[in-house]
């Protein structure tokens, strides 16, 4: 008895031990974690990120995902000629539905392993584009992708706009435009910084413009890409968050919406401020001739029904301790609108993605020695589990 009590109190103290001396490996195994699908029956939006679905204009929110759990919710595309097909940019994979988002199933490919960032569907609605961190990706079946050789800097992609014969994507690294339906790709720089384009939308009546966020600035193109001139007239200098088109140009600068009649040849500021001061805005959709606006940012989603005199936080279903970044309306009805999540900070996502870092970067060597010894530590425990269970039944 006394050897055994022995060799019981060596366990306890090896055990300790291990709690002190690997305390930081329960880290790594956590954010590894976060990484593999993890089967479940329901959507916990107090606690997790991922897509909802709203059929009133942003009033109420509902899961679109449930059943997963999703750390960060990228981008989502409608198809155009069915609104219950769906793709699903997400931090850990690319995913798919064909029912509304009753199901979904992940894409085919080791391309689509990791973290995807935009989506979109071929007007036909047949073919789609994909982007990840390294890479744009082209599908003319839904099922085939190919790589489509991007030039340097087109990935991770922010965003993919159809104009009336080409197409142009927001690139980590300027604008890029494509004229055979996303194959091919080619730089348009034309006086444009060459940084990250946060936000860019096409206007295509009477004459088509080409209208980006970059740097806190607006960029606009007359000439299909081209050439590039400021267009940020009445605007905050370098305070440009986000940009959308509905009717008008809108964008969201300095904690206060603008509005411009002329395709931002100037800008006129609409309603108050935001209710909290240096609110990032990550999307908007205007509604009802300017009345309705939701907008998502770091701090949820907003939205107001009085063209910007008051702004509420939205709640209810919404899980409103995490930042809200896509904003998407369904084409198909324009009540209907999208809206994602995520555990982590969208700038820091979009940091890792264009400097190519990934989860295991992250990780020092001391913490990467305690996941080692750690994963020894377990073996050796299962051992000798082994070792007593054959002892018993001998």
């Amino acid at each position: 008895m006394r050897g055994a009590d022995t060799i019981g109190s060596s366990h306890f103290f090896a055990c300790l031990v291990s709690v002190t001396v690997f305390s930081r490996a329960a880290r790594i195994l956590l954010l590894l974690a976060a990484f593999l699908p993890v089967p479940a029956s329901a959507h916990d939006a107090s606690a997790w990120g991922g897509l909802f679905r709203s059929r009133d204009n942003g009033a109420t929110w509902f899961p679109a995902d449930a059943g997963l759990f999703i750390g960060g919710a990228l981008a989502l595309a409608v198809n155009p000629t069915d609104a219950n097909h769906l793709l699903y940019a997400t931090d850990t994979r690319l995913l798919r539905s064909k029912n509304g988002g009753r199901d979904w199933i992940q894409e085919p490919g080791v391309q689509f392993d990791g973290s995807a960032y935009a989506v979109r569907f071929d007007d036909d609605g047949k073919g789609a584009i994909a982007s990840t961190a390294n890479r744009i990706y082209f599908s003319a079946d839904g099922s085939n992708w190919l790589d489509t050789l991007a030039p340097a800097g087109a990935a991770p992609a922010r965003t993919i706009a159809a104009g009336s014969r080409r197409l142009y994507l927001a690139g980590a690294r300027g604008v890029f435009a494509s004229d055979d339906r996303g194959r091919t790709w080619s730089a348009l720089d034309g006086g444009l910084p060459e940084a990250a384009v946060n936000a860019l939308v096409v206007v295509t009546q009477l004459q088509e413009i080409v209208v980006a966020v970059i740097q806190g600035g607006l960029w606009a193109s007359q000439d299909n890409g081209a050439t590039w001139k400021p267009s940020d007239a009445g605007l905050p200098p370098g305070r440009v968050d986000a940009l959308a088109l509905g009717g008008k140009l809108w964008v969201a600068a300095a904690d206060q919406m603008f509005a411009s009649e002329d395709h931002g040849v100037s800008w006129k500021p609409l309603g108050k401020p935001f209710p909290e001061r240096d609110t990032s805005i990550r999307g908007i959709v205007v509604a009802d001739e300017g009345r309705t606006i939701v907008l998502t940012s770091h701090r949820g989603v907003l939205r107001s029904t009085d063209s910007g005199q008051a702004w509420v936080l939205v709640e209810g279903n919404l899980p409103v301790h995490l930042e809200a970044g896509p904003l998407v309306r369904d084409q198909h009805d324009a009540k209907t609108l999208y809206v994602g999540f995520s555990l982590a900070p969208y700038t820091e996502m979009w940091r890792r993605a264009q400097g190519g870092a990934n989860l295991v970067a992250q990780l020092d060597p001391v913490s990467l020695a305690g996941g080692a010894a750690l994963l020894a530590l377990l073996i050796a425990l299962g051992g000798l589990g082994v070792r007593w269970l054959i002892r018993a039944r001998a």
